[in-house]
This record gives structure tokens, C-alpha cells and sequence, in this order.
């Protein structure tokens, strides 16, 4: 029955991550895929707090499942954030690349952090 907990996320989290992209890329007349930037770096966020509230107690199996297999596993693409990096570099905007390279790194281990001690000061 775990199967069912992954596929409600993902039911969730798949067109969040459509929406979220189209809404935030539509308002940014630039060729940074800030759409992929933002569902990424919300996505390590949500994986932090639920990280560190299941190591406080606050969170079990099912949950972790729910959201963190399914919802975040289907909101984040690591795979777009790749293809969009060769596709700037390949479209000679090498800078906009690295610094979606760097960029997306650098916010999601920091929201990935920053969830994790925001449950820790909440359940910990």
C-alpha cells in the first residue's frame, strides 16, 4: 500500500511543478529558466523540513512517502535543470549556465538546510 502514498504525491507535485514553472517563467522576460530554479529550490526546502521533522518524531513513513517521494519527487527536476543548462551553454550563454549551475546548488542545499533547522526549532 506504500505505492499509494507515491503516487498520490506525485499526483500533486507533477502539475504543481508545470504551474509553478509557466507562472514564474512568464513573468521573467529573460532566458534563465528561473521556472526550474524555483520548483527545485522549494522542493529542497519541503524535502528539509520534512527531513528534519521526521528526525525530531513529528513526521513517520507515510509522510515521508506522501511528500517526499512523491510531491517533491515529482515537483523537482533534475533533469530539466540539466537539459536547460546544456541548452543555455549550447546557445552560447555560458554565463547564464554556470551560474544556474552554482545557483541552483548553492539554494537548494541552503533551503534543503534551512528546512531542516526551521523543524528542528519547531519539533526539536
Amino acid at each position: 500500500m506504500n505505492w499509494l502514498y507515491v503516487v498520490l504525491g506525485a499526483m500533486a507535485g507533477a502539475p504543481l511543478r508545470y504551474l509553478t514553472d509557466r507562472a514564474v517563467q512568464s513573468r521573467h522576460d529573460s532566458v534563465f529558466p528561473w521556472g526550474t530554479f524555483t520548483v527545485n529550490v522549494t522542493g529542497s526546502l519541503v524535502l528539509g523540513l520534512l527531513t528534519g521533522a521526521t528526525a525530531a518524531g513529528a513526521a513517520g513513513s507515510r509522510l515521508q512517502l506522501l511528500l517526499g517521494t512523491g510531491l517533491c519527487g515529482a515537483l523537482t527536476t533534475y533533469s530539466t535543470f540539466s537539459y536547460e543548462t546544456l541548452r543555455l551553454a549550447g546557445a552560447g550563454a555560458r554565463g547564464y549556465a554556470a551560474v544556474n549551475v552554482v545557483a541552483s546548488v548553492a539554494a537548494g542545499l541552503g533551503a534543503a538546510f534551512a528546512g531542516a533547522a526551521l523543524a528542528h526549532a519547531v519539533w526539536g
